[in-house]
């Protein structure tokens, strides 16, 4: 029997005589080959190309993104079905939703009937202003909310406050009604308030430095190219403390790695502490030669101790210009009444904002030690540790590394 195609189905191409068995395998085949004529979008068919890879999405939208790209290829439900290991009727109807609404509105389930809300718009307005609040302010000992205690309290009491649609409310319902209005009532997020009033003059008087690092740098570089020597008139340090350096020890030898045993070092939970230590530290952003000292304390007369240091590193005619933060120590009686006794123009201070020590350069050194010395540290005491801290330095200065900001250099005023 010859078939032909007519308005989309496969028709006999003449009357003939057909058996029962027959006439259903024809309305069977003229079921499957019915063509949908499917027009995708430019824009429509890269997001679905994106979201039939996607590992993200959910299952549902990768599962018809997939089917609509395979009936762009071969337009029949039945091998779209056959290579995706769904019902050729599954197809067709993504395919006529696609045709009918859009491509991308196909990828979503449609609307389904249910019970309709029982949870009143004032009361899911009584619930998140509830969860803009803290638990500690409703007399409980926690300081946040949990979903858990807050759809316990609202089902206490809701049907109090007018809202009996609460009575029986579920945490699962919490989560939605939240979700919906972006809150997120068990998390805290930080920020920093700016606190100094003079944060951008004074950011701006660091920036300046900087940039005179910057020129003393080129200075420095062309004096060593001509074979001269480069200029000492100036240097500039970057400096701050790094407390609280914890001095622990292992109470267990830690095991070595062993090839398919464990492949990292094995190490006993307990340790004991042996107390903490404070580092002091300056870079000198010229020559990135690092000055240090680490102490049990970081108090002015530490302090004192670090710039003593640092006046017996340099001669005697140089400028020392140093970066620090607003730490006490920084600004004592004792501090002042040394630096009074010290020759005019020997040191003179830039002081970062309150809440700006980002901008002090020394911060990153102080978190490539944090990374590659002081994490997983050891040691079987306090001056094990000092030993090993000042050992460090020792290898970072057989290779100093000069430290450049380069963050808004150019605005500086």
């Amino acid at each position: 029997m010859k078939l032909v195609l007519f308005a989309g189905f496969i028709w006999p191409a003449k009357p003939c005589s057909v058996t029962f068995d027959s006439w259903n395998e024809a309305k069977v085949m003229t079921t499957l080959r019915r063509i949908i004529e499917l027009t995708i979008k430019r824009a429509d068919l890269a997001r679905l190309k994106s979201i039939a890879g996607s590992r993200t999405e959910a299952a549902g939208r990768v599962e018809r993104a997939r089917m609509l790209l395979a009936y762009r290829k071969d337009p029949s439900f039945y091998a779209v079905g056959q290579a995706l290991g769904v019902h050729a009727q599954t197809v067709q109807r993504c395919v006529e939703r696609a045709k009918a609404d859009g491509a991308l509105v196909a990828l979503d389930d449609r609307p389904r009937p249910g019970k309709e809300p029982t949870i009143t718009p004032e009361a899911k307005t009584w619930l998140t202003a509830l969860a803009c609040r803290k638990a500690k302010e409703l007399g409980y000992p926690h300081e946040m909310w949990t979903t858990r205690l807050l759809a316990g309290h609202v089902r206490k009491h809701g049907p109090a406050e007018g809202h009996a649609c609460l009575s029986r409310l579920a945490q699962g319902t919490v989560c939605k009604i939240l979700d919906a209005q972006e809150i997120k009532a068990h998390k805290v997020r930080y920020y920093l308030e700016r606190r100094d009033p003079e944060f951008a003059a004074k950011m701006a008087q660091v920036l300046c430095v900087y940039r005179e690092v910057k020129i003393l740098k080129k200075a420095a570089a062309a004096a060593t190219k001509k074979n001269k020597k480069p200029s000492d008139a100036v240097t500039v340090i970057s400096y701050d403390e790094k407390p609280g350096i914890q001095a622990i020890a292992t109470t267990s030898p830690d095991l070595s790695p062993e090839p398919g045993v464990h492949p990292a070092f094995t190490r006993d939970f307990e340790y004991k502490r042996h107390g903490t230590v404070s580092l002091l530290a300056g870079i000198d952003l010229i020559t990135g030669e690092v000055h240090a000292l680490v102490r049990d304390r970081h108090r002015s007369r530490e302090f004192i101790e670090f710039l003593k240091l640092i006046d017996a590193a340099y001669p005697s005619h140089t400028a020392i210009r140093l970066i620090l933060d607003n730490h006490s120590a920084h600004i004592s009686k004792e501090t002042n009444a040394w630096l009074a006794d010290q020759p005019a123009g020997r040191f003179e201070f830039t002081f970062t904002p309150k809440h700006g020590s980002w901008l002090n350069l020394v911060e990153g050194f102080f978190s490539k030690l944090a990374r590659s010395v002081l994490r997983h540290i050891r040691v079987a005491s306090k001056t094990e540790l000092k030993n090993r801290i000042m050992a460090a330095m020792d290898h970072f200065n057989e290779n100093p590394v000069t430290h450049t900001w380069s963050y808004k250099l150019d605005k500086a005023a």
